[in-house]
């Protein structure tokens, strides 16, 4: 979960994990789908999906997002549309390893191409207690694509965790409103781990950043100092904390990360 704001008020420690949703995400998904047009009772011999979506914490008061269908493109050009559970979300709400289901569906063996958001107009983001519209250019219309050329096998459960980067999908406009460009993570929660913890005092505001190689996934603190960074790939992380007060950063080094574990590095005092 990574950030920008672009306003001097909002904190631009608050990075997070480096995903990107219109720049090529890796799901799992799925060889030329087909979805019966009447509601599916037996799923035997069908694939199933699963979307959910959570965020971290945020530079905002809040962000609303005005979820309107969740599509799936298929190899070949067929557009299905999955079970949506529509509405307006509040992304802040679901922080450090919190989710929401947003939409299901069951298919028959096949592979994606796409997977799409389609958003309506009542987006907004809200900045010291004043909410303000976030256009979106285009989600309206054609949807927030994410890439994908992954295979669903029926008869196998399917769980796709979108990470929707709050802070780095609002771009400040000159004008003083704001613009949605999404900026998403797509987690395969099947095959990562995940990193957590807490900082002591309650309440000091830090970014939290594990480092692989040259790839780093971060968040930061909630207000009672825990943190949790979902979506890892397997291996040995150095993990930075780094206090918005003017303290030294924390670094610590070889925190393994295990397939469908959560290793809890436990707290860090200041």
């Amino acid at each position: 979960m990574e950030t920008t704001l672009g306003q001097s008020k909002v904190s631009l420690f608050i990075k997070r994990i480096v995903y990107t949703f219109l720049s090529g995400l890796l799901i799992l998904l799925i060889p030329a789908c087909s979805k019966d047009s009447e509601t599916i009772t037996n799923t035997e011999g069908k694939a199933h999906l699963t979307v959910r979506m959570t965020d971290a914490p945020g530079a905002y008061d809040a962000v609303m997002i005005d979820l309107q269908r969740v599509e799936i493109l298929v190899e070949g050009g067929e557009i299905i549309e999955m079970n949506t559970n529509t509405g307006i979300y509040n992304l802040l709400e679901f922080t450090n390893g919190l989710d929401t289901l947003i939409a299901t569906t069951e298919l028959d063996t096949c592979t994606i191409s796409q997977i799409r958001l389609i958003l309506g107009e009542n987006n907004s983001v809200v900045v010291d207690s004043i909410s303000y519209p976030l256009s979106t250019p285009s989600a309206s219309q054609s949807g927030l694509k994410l890439q994908v050329h992954q295979k669903f096998e029926a008869g196998i459960s399917y769980n796709i965790l979108l990470d929707f980067d709050a802070n780095q999908s609002i771009v400040a406009k000159g004008n003083g409103g704001y613009l949605l460009k999404p900026v998403i993570r797509t987690i395969n929660t099947a095959v990562s781990g995940a990193i957590s913890g807490s900082i002591t005092p309650a309440g000091l505001m830090a970014a939290i950043t594990a480092t692989i190689d040259t790839i780093s996934y971060s968040t930061a603190a909630n207000e009672n100092g825990y943190f949790m960074i979902k979506g890892l790939p397997a291996g040995s992380y150095n993990v930075t904390i780094t206090p918005e007060l003017p303290l030294f950063a924390i670094t610590i080094n070889g925190v393994a990360v295990t397939v469908g574990e959560v290793t809890n590095i436990g707290i860090t005092g200041f």
